[in-house]
């Protein structure tokens, strides 16, 4: 066994884990424990986890050995799961998706995502409610609905996949649990591409069929990959997200009133959300593909890297005062959504769900307010920060 502090797992509800601030500043480069004897390098400064995170030297690819995953076992890569894959089969998955995730296609989108605040919100204030849980009235079904309809997923299905995604992302998910979870979830998503084929729809699973899988692009099980990738990370980081910016806002009472005073801050408001809470809380995870020094430590091929963004969105050389939300602050270079080739492509879809759910929610509900302590919430147990439930009342 190592003598290798711990990689931490568990967090305050809204900062990262106290460790990373020591570190960042004590040794910003140092070996930790992640399971077993598997002893990757930690990043924790901005400047050397975006100078990893856009260095080809630094594989993606979970298959090869000695990758610092998750989990001491974890099923094998499935195909179609290209952020776990080096170029030239990055390149060439992540290609077929650009035209459904451009800025413009996702502004098109937005008054849909309008539509599904409006109607979560009539049902949660319905028959003069005054209470609810917002995970489960508001946080997790807004990203779930708007998914579903880039996808072309029924949501009346919503609960089988999100069962499923549940599987994958949980810490205390064994592999067999997470390979019945994938094959159940391949399998639908299997049908509801060969129904596509069948019987085209303005999605995006028709367009994967009709013009990928027809053409050769892709294989069948290359989609289906690239679909259940999408299913389960286009909810699952938003609703995490969600509740988490919510309980922010409602602690800092001044920066929700700048928000109601001029509501031109909210787009900013949410990148300085994106990076305050930093969600994705166990990492980026790397490998050296040879020799590489990075502010002066030699890390060697074969040794794993983990990019901790959550840390290096609390560096105090690029954010001043990082450790307070400040709605007016230039969040420019913030690694919420990682950077370099494999930064999410699902960001602006993030952001429009954001952008439109938050003040939609704020604007309906002037008196929202938790009906409990923030420090008795239950934190989810995943590689997603988030909260299990978020009792509220206005």
């Amino acid at each position: 066994m190592t003598d290798h502090p711990p990689l931490p797992t568990l967090r305050p509800l809204l900062d990262p884990s106290p460790e990373y601030a020591r570190w960042r500043t004590e040794e910003p480069i140092r070996r930790v424990t992640v399971w077993g004897d598997n002893s990757p390098w930690l990043i924790t400064r901005h400047e050397d986890a975006r100078a990893v995170l856009a260095d080809p030297r630094f594989s993606a690819d979970a298959a090869r050995e000695g990758f610092p995953g998750f989990r001491p076992q974890s099923p094998p890569r499935g195909p179609g799961q290209f952020f776990m894959m080096d170029p030239p089969e990055h390149t060439r998955l992540r290609r077929v998706l650009i035209p459904d995730f451009t800025f413009r296609r996702i502004e098109q989108l937005r008054p849909a995502i309008a539509r599904i605040c409006g109607e979560l919100l009539d049902a949660m204030t319905g028959a003069g409610a005054t209470t609810a849980d917002l995970v489960e009235a508001y946080a997790l079904p807004l990203p779930s609905l708007a998914i579903c309809e880039l996808l072309g997923v029924p949501y009346e299905d919503h609960d089988f996949f999100q069962r499923r995604a549940n599987a994958f992302s949980s810490l205390s998910s064994g592999p067999k649990e997470m390979m019945a979870a994938r094959k159940a979830l391949h399998t639908y998503l299997g049908e509801l591409l060969a129904r596509r084929a069948r019987e085209p729809a303005d999605d995006l699973l028709s367009r994967l069929a009709r013009d990928r899988v027809a053409t050769g692009e892709v294989s069948e099980p290359e989609a289906v990959g690239i679909a259940s990738l999408l299913l389960v990370a286009g909810h699952e980081t938003t609703a995490n997200m969600f509740p988490l910016a919510v309980v922010d806002l409602l602690r800092h009472p001044a920066q929700l009133a700048a928000l109601r005073a001029e509501p031109g801050l909210w787009p900013g408001a949410v990148e300085e959300l994106l990076r305050h809470l930093t969600v994705a809380h166990s990492g980026l995870r790397r490998i050296a593909t040879e020799d590489v020094e990075v502010a002066g430590v030699r890390i060697r091929e074969g040794e794993g890297v983990v990019v901790a963004v959550q840390a290096a969105n609390r560096d105090s050389s690029v954010f001043a005062d990082p450790d307070t939300l400040d709605v007016r602050r230039d969040t420019t270079g913030h690694l919420a959504f990682g950077h370099g080739l494999h930064q999410c492509i699902g960001q602006s879809l993030a952001r429009a769900e954001l952008q439109v759910g938050l003040p939609a929610l704020f604007d309906r509900l002037p008196g929202l307010r938790l009906t409990g302590a923030p420090e008795d919430l239950a934190l989810t147990m995943s590689t997603v920060h988030g909260v299990r439930s978020l009792p509220v009342s206005w």
